[in-house]
């Protein structure tokens, strides 16, 4: 088992910026795919940002290309979103996800999940 726990959610203006963590405990965090989702109201759960368990490989839904970065810290346990740039588009719950498959993107790919974070962007 994996217990994930998002922070660093908040209300911000278009324009700015804000940086997600998630702290994983239970397993290996070394050994994961981590992944970030999101999710606004009354639509899909979307995939954001994965990255590889070591860290060199990362990957993005278009529309966040240029102003997301995932990253993570393995002597930490946790994994980060840099959102830059932020619009009023980008307001969703931002949940974390872990699996061990390599390159995961889909929801299915993902077994284990936090509970997420609000991010509301104001324009």
């Amino acid at each position: 088992q994996v217990q994930l726990v998002e922070s660093g959610g908040g209300l911000v203006q278009a324009g700015g910026s804000l940086r997600l963590s998630c702290a994983a405990s239970g397993r290996t965090f070394s050994m994961l795919t981590m992944g970030w989702f999101r999710q606004a109201p009354g639509k899909e759960r979307e995939f954001v940002a994965g990255i590889s368990w070591g860290g060199s490989s990362t990957w993005y839904v278009d529309s966040v290309k240029g102003r997301f970065t995932i990253s993570r810290d393995n002597a930490k346990n946790t994994v980060y979103l840099q959102m830059n740039s932020l619009k009023p588009e980008d307001t969703a719950v931002y949940i974390c996800a872990a699996t061990n498959r390599y390159g995961a993107r889909a929801k299915g790919e993902f077994d284990f999940w936090g509970q997420g974070t609000q991010v509301t962007i104001s324009s």
